[in-house]
């Protein structure tokens, strides 16, 4: 299904290090049509990191889709009752976020948006991003494969040697597997290696 004209919710949470691919994923999904709607969680918008300063992340999406972040529960919450969105990603989805959505907790703009969405059987779309994806965060990812409506960027093992429990989502992938969520359907295969480091 084609992104042009389509409302798309992109949730930005705090794993730093994916947001020069973020970026760059936003902007194709401007460049295509898409009505891009910024939601940003609490860490996104205060915390100071080797990869950047909140106040550049803010600018920075806020130049890409031309609209103010979400960034309060209470600015969230009506994406539910307005029905406004046709589609909301977690990119990137930390695995702080995943395990408490899995575990029906909302305290954060981002699970605000995500459990007032997913209320009106709208597809939501996880780009994973963890070091524990298959550590303590397994049985939470286990948990929304299997949950109604949630669909994954397709992830794999990004650095098996120094980091063998880290997940990571192949962000490039991102606009067909919301085209394919729009048809509710999991883009596939979505278990996808990363290329190993001299083969």
């Amino acid at each position: 299904m084609d992104l042009n004209g389509k409302k798309v919710g992109i949730a930005l949470t705090g794993s730093f290090c994916t947001y020069e691919k973020m970026f760059i994923e936003l902007q194709k999904l401007v460049s295509a049509g898409a009505d891009v709607y910024p939601i940003m969680s609490d860490a996104s918008t205060s915390i100071k990191s080797r990869f950047g300063k909140p106040d550049t992340y803010v600018t920075k999406v806020r130049e890409i889709t031309g609209k103010e972040p979400i960034s309060s529960i209470e600015d969230a919450e009506p994406i539910g009752p307005k029905a406004f969105l046709d589609v909301l990603a977690i990119l990137p989805c930390t695995g702080n976020t995943a395990a408490k959505l899995a575990n029906g907790i909302t305290d954060t703009p981002v699970l605000m948006a995500a459990k007032a969405h997913i209320r009106n059987n709208k597809p939501l779309v996880i780009s994973i991003s963890t070091n524990d994806g298959l550590g303590m965060n397994l049985k939470n990812i286990g948990l929304l494969c299997n949950s109604k409506n949630i669909y994954f960027v397709p992830f794999g093992q990004d650095n098996y040697e120094k980091k063998p429990n880290s997940l990571v989502a192949h962000t490039e992938l991102l606009i067909p597997t919301l085209e394919m969520a729009l048809e509710h359907r999991q883009y596939q295969p979505i278990l996808k290696d990363y290329e190993r480091p001299g083969h």
